[in-house]
């Protein structure tokens, strides 16, 4: 994990389905896990971040993220 993915992590929004416009690191667990069981993360960056931001979840590491968020 590194420091450029973290505060993408804290400030970039999902950008389609249900949460749509929500902050990934602000995106609910059980959301995640759900493309988890799947098996289908998206493609590329986002669903790279998206599982890393699974695994901050799991641990619980969200306080480290979220003081990275802009504005």
């Amino acid at each position: 994990m590194e420091k450029e993915q973290l505060v993408e992590i804290a400030n970039r929004a999902m950008p389609f389905g249900q949460y749509k416009g929500r902050v990934l690191i602000d995106l609910p667990e059980a959301y995640l896990l759900w493309f988890a069981r799947k098996g289908e993360f998206p493609p590329g960056r986002l669903g790279e971040l998206m599982q890393i931001t699974l695994a901050i979840k799991i641990e619980g590491l969200e306080g480290l993220v979220k003081p990275l968020k802009r504005g």
